[in-house]
């Protein structure tokens, strides 16, 4: 039996794996921040509930990233501490952040989070950690497509210039 066979939680984490937990770890951190910084400047109920649902599933993720870190030996990075919620009346209105600044913020935030989560799987040995990045991959798949249909709905979305093909223009 080689090194890499048998139970995967047996085997050694390699300089990627670790590198994309840490630094997920440590990008997951910055943006629990952000959005709870955020929700004190939501004013759309819907748009606070999924950024609470965001703040959850990070969490969630720290949690897997931290244990599987942790039980090999791993240093953790630094967390900011929880932000105070604040009344949004209290932000000036030239200081506020915009619903849809915030939505855009979100939506591009979780892009970036299954590029991220695509590239994990595909660095990955260990079975264990490809199969812990598909499930991210699959949350941050579901929670998109949340926030794609909030878009739309609130008129957020700003299309790129649709293309017709010549002819077919309605």
């Amino acid at each position: 039996m080689g090194i890499l066979s048998g139970n995967p939680k047996d085997e050694p984490l390699h300089y990627g794996e670790v590198f994309a937990m840490f630094t997920h770890l440590s990008v997951n951190n910055g943006m629990i921040s952000g959005y709870q910084t955020m929700i004190n400047h939501a004013g759309d109920g819907d748009l606070k509930k999924l950024m609470e649902e965001a703040i959850k599933s990070l969490q969630a993720e720290n949690q897997q990233l931290e244990e599987l870190l942790k039980s090999n030996g791993v240093g953790l990075p630094p967390a900011p501490p929880a932000r105070p919620n604040a009344n949004l009346e209290d932000i000036p209105v030239g200081a506020r952040s915009t619903d849809p600044e915030i939505s855009a913020a979100i939506s591009a935030d979780t892009a970036a989070g299954l590029v991220a989560c695509s590239q994990a799987i595909g660095q990955a040995v260990r079975e264990d950690v490809a199969m812990m990045y598909g499930q991210f991959h699959m949350n941050k798949a579901q929670f998109g497509a949340k926030m794609l249909k909030l878009n739309k709905e609130k008129g957020w979305l700003i299309p790129p210039p649709l293309h017709y093909p010549k002819g077919t223009e309605s």
